[in-house]
Order: C-alpha cells, then sequence, then structure tokens
C-alpha cells in the first residue's frame, strides 16, 4: 500500500512535499524531446495509411463540441490520477512537471495523441501479452509512447532505435541482431520481448519502477552516479535533481502518458479508427526471398501497407532463411493458400528477365579504424552505407577515433544450385532464351503469361488456345479483371 495515497486524496500536491515551490515552472518547454517525437509522428506520411476515418468524432461521450478543448483545474488532475495510482505499482503522483505534460498531451499535441491512440490497438495488445509473460506491470506499455511515439522505425539522434529504443550494443546484449537486411530493434514482437527482458533486470538492480524508468532512460551507470550525488537517497524524485534534463522529464513524461490514455474521453480526444487492430492481423514464416514489390503483386497490397507492417526489414526485401511476414489476415490466407504457386510465379519471372534468383548471406567483418580513415572511406570499402555503419556501432558526436573496432555486416550474394538457370542459346534470342528458361524451371509445370495493358482473358485464351474457364480456374480467379504486369499460369 502507498503511504502517499490518502494524502493525494484530499488535494496536497506533491510538489510542495518535494519542496518544488510554488513558482516552479513546468518541465515542458518547446523543444523538449517528448513533443518533438509527437511531432515526429505527426510528419510519418506512412501513417496515413494507418487511419480508415478521421481523428476528431462527430459525437463523444461527454457531449462536447468538435472543437472543444477542455481545461480542469489541479485538484480535478490530481484526484484522477491518484485513482490510477491505487491500483499501479508505479508511485503516480501530481506536480506542476506532470501537469506540463499533460498539458502537451491535451491541448498542443491532441491530433498526435489520437493518432498514437490508433496506433495504440495494434501494438498494445501484444505488449500486454508479453509483460504478462514476464510479470511486468501492463502500464509500462505507455512507455512506447514516450520512447518512440509509437513509430516502430524510429530513430534517435543518439542512433537508439524502434518502439523501445535500443541502442546497437544493447540491442545485442538482448538478441536484437542488425544486418543490412534486418532490424531487430524495428521488430515489434521482437524488440518487446527485449523491452521486458531488460526492464526485469533494471527492477532486479533498484526495486522501484520509477528508478527503473529513469535507469532505462539514462541507463543504470547515470542512476547510480546520481543516487551518490544525492547522498544516498533511493527515489526518482529524490535524485530528480542529479540526472540529466532529458531524464528529468522522463517519468512526469510517463505519468501524464498514462494519465492521458485512461482519461482521453474526458479531454474529448478519441482514438483515430485504425485500418488494422492486433486481432485483425496474422504472421506467416516466408522459405524464400521476397521483395515487397513481388508480394503486393501476388497478394494485391501496396509495397507501403506491407512496410507498415514489416518495418523490420530495410530495404524492401524479406531474406531467405525463414523470416516473417505480417500481414491482415485476409492476406495471410491468400498467402497460404498459394503459396508454392506464388514462389514458382517469382521464379518464372525472374527468368524471364533473364535473372538468376540470388538470395544473400550477410558476412560479419571487424574494422580497425585507422588514423585520418573516415566512416564515407570504410563504407566505400564495404560496399555499405555510413548510416548502416552508424547503426550497428555506437559513434558519439566526434565519429570515430583510431583504433577503434567496428561490427560491418557486408552482403555477398549466394546462387541457389536449384535455382539458377543457365542458358546456353543467344541473348538476342530472347524468346527462345525464355522457354527455355521457364522449362528448366522444376518447381513449375505450367507455363507463365505477364498480362499487358489492355489484355483480356478472352484475348489471352485465344492467343494460347486455352479456354478461359481453364484459365480463371488454374489461378483460382473469381472475376474477368486482369492488372498489368500480373502473372498468371497456363497449361502447357
Amino acid at each position: 500500500m502507498k503511504v502517499n495515497s490518502k494524502i493525494k486524496l484530499v488535494g496536497i500536491f506533491l510538489s510542495g512535499f518535494l519542496n518544488l515551490g510554488a513558482q516552479t515552472q513546468p518541465t515542458v518547454i518547446t523543444d523538449d524531446p517528448i513533443a518533438a517525437l509527437l511531432d515526429s509522428l505527426a510528419s510519418q506520411k506512412m501513417f496515413e495509411l494507418a487511419f480508415s476515418k478521421p481523428v476528431i468524432p462527430k459525437t463523444n461521450k461527454f457531449h462536447y463540441s468538435a472543437d472543444s478543448v477542455p481545461r480542469f483545474d489541479d485538484y480535478t488532475l490530481q484526484t484522477r490520477i491518484a485513482k490510477l495510482d491505487v491500483n499501479s505499482p508505479f508511485d503516480l503522483v501530481y506536480n506542476e512537471h506532470v501537469k506540463g505534460f499533460i498539458n502537451l498531451y491535451t491541448v498542443r499535441k491532441r491530433e498526435s495523441v489520437s493518432r498514437m491512440m490508433g496506433i495504440s490497438q495494434l501494438y498494445y495488445p501484444m505488449f500486454e501479452e508479453v509483460f504478462d509473460r514476464y510479470n511486468i506491470p501492463l502500464e509500462l506499455k505507455h512507455l512506447a509512447v514516450i520512447e518512440s511515439a509509437l513509430i516502430p522505425y524510429a530513430k534517435s539522434r543518439a542512433g537508439a532505435m524502434g518502439l523501445w529504443q535500443f541502442m546497437y550494443p544493447t540491442g545485442k546484449m538482448y538478441n536484437l541482431n542488425v544486418s543490412s537486411y534486418i532490424d531487430d530493434r524495428c521488430d515489434p514482437y521482437k524488440a518487446t520481448v527485449a523491452a521486458a527482458e531488460y526492464l526485469k533486470s533494471l527492477y532486479g538492480i533498484f526495486h522501484d519502477w520509477q528508478m527503473v524508468l529513469a535507469a532505462y532512460n539514462a541507463g543504470p551507470g547515470t542512476i547510480s552516479k546520481a543516487i551518490r550525488r544525492s547522498g544516498g537517497k533511493k527515489t526518482y524524485w529524490e535524485i530528480r535533481p542529479f540526472l540529466p534534463t532529458e531524464t528529468q522529464g522522463y517519468v512526469p513524461a510517463f505519468i501524464a502518458a498514462n494519465y492521458v490514455m485512461n482519461h482521453s474521453a474526458e479531454h474529448n480526444i478519441y482514438a483515430a479508427v485504425p485500418r488494422k487492430t492486433y486481432f485483425e492481423v496474422d504472421t506467416v514464416i516466408v522459405k524464400e526471398q521476397m521483395s515487397f514489390e513481388q508480394i503486393g503483386q501476388a497478394l494485391d497490397i501496396s509495397a507501403e501497407e506491407i512496410q507498415y507492417f514489416n518495418p523490420q526489414y530495410r530495404k524492401n526485401v524479406i531474406p531467405s532463411g525463414g523470416n516473417s511476414m505480417c500481414l491482415p489476415k485476409a492476406k495471410i490466407g491468400t498467402f497460404l493458400t498459394n503459396e508454392k504457386d506464388i514462389y514458382a510465379a517469382i521464379q518464372a519471372q525472374q527468368t524471364m528477365q533473364g535473372m538468376a534468383p540470388v538470395t544473400y548471406k550477410e558476412v560479419k567483418k571487424t574494422h580497425t579504424v585507422k588514423g585520418g580513415e573516415k566512416l564515407s572511406a570504410i563504407a566505400r570499402k564495404y560496399g555499405v552505407s555510413v548510416a548502416d555503419i552508424k547503426s550497428w556501432n555506437y559513434i558519439g558526436k566526434k565519429g570515430v577515433r583510431a583504433g577503434k573496432k567496428l561490427t560491418i555486416y557486408v552482403p555477398e550474394k549466394t546462387d541457389d544450385p536449384k535455382l539458377v538457370v543457365k542458358s546456353e542459346t543467344s541473348k538476342t534470342d530472347t524468346s527462345a532464351s525464355n522457354d527455355k528458361k521457364l522449362a528448366s524451371v522444376k518447381k513449375s509445370e505450367f507455363r507463365w503469361h505477364k498480362v499487358k495493358a489492355g489484355e483480356s482473358i478472352f484475348g489471352i485464351s485465344k492467343k494460347y488456345g486455352v479456354e478461359a474457364e481453364t484459365i480463371k480456374d488454374l489461378n483460382k480467379m473469381k472475376n474477368n479483371s486482369l492488372k498489368p504486369g500480373q502473372l498468371i499460369k497456363l497449361p502447357r
């Protein structure tokens, strides 16, 4: 039981209890990092795909007008937070610092909060399932709001990535691997498991959830130093003056986010309606390498939407080796029903274009920086980008110094002998070459036709001497509609 609960319920501000003074100003300032995160959410064009209805509803629980921005006195806000506190393992307090962030969320950044509430319907159920498994307070799901504004590929200035903002070294400690094609820190599920493990380990050190939050932001070493500088104090509010500026606002921002997510309706803020929630998507393992463009062509879904559900893939390619793909359930169902045919069609398409199917493997290398050597030169040497090198290694504002060892993943092509097609015909004899290549694709017993603009089922049936109904049955087509670029299979 929390000793301050009754005090809070009668309206005594903890700001006074903590000697913050009547003139204490809210923590939030114009360039506050939390405000910057919310701004970045608003600027993400891809998130337009996430919503299907306007942000502001026509009707609401408290019958406010659509443009109404309700405001409440300190006592009302404090009482609401005190009620949340009774049922929470956190010490949820109300003071001027928390008030500043409540104003940020409910007044200045209302639309961003509405969008985050909509996106939370995709991520929060998964957060809760993982945190429950690790016996971690479910309120910690709101931590992702503070860390990334629920942007799965958010990147900080220091190089932290994903919903839970893992730096490269910390991510490696919790099995979040980074390569040229995949960044596990941006994988919503894998990163959430890593966050749960990290939070649990921090609680084992500090045995106080407020301190855990501070340590998650600043690192356990910084918290230990603040404890020493404070004379051995052991609570967040006691060591707060000795913490970095960003961390001083971190716990108040979390408390305010907890409040707003529970009392949004009172402030006339409602969740934007998402196109898909957690219960409307599913995951499947992809056995062979596929690009987002190929997946989109096979399943009639845009590459942007595939990226939205699969932010861990850095180059719009799902590499071979049993990687997962998350999509709306209907699309996953279509993929599973036609999986073998989709793989065969991709191979046939590559063959028709004179391309042997190629997979990639990543070779981990260590580079020792030489005196005067720049990142751009190192990147050129290994055929990677400077951004890649920065994502694989912690590199501060001063850059790299001589002697520093850098981890670099070099992509190397690996031809699968089962898929490689060799042609002995002349390159000028394109049609004959394609016929031989198609015949050599072992996984397909069909020939393939790439639909051109203006073509119809009946025109194709006449061209190949195949009944239109046979083509429709073979390709599981419900109607006669075709799209340019679509691959359809035909009997030999």
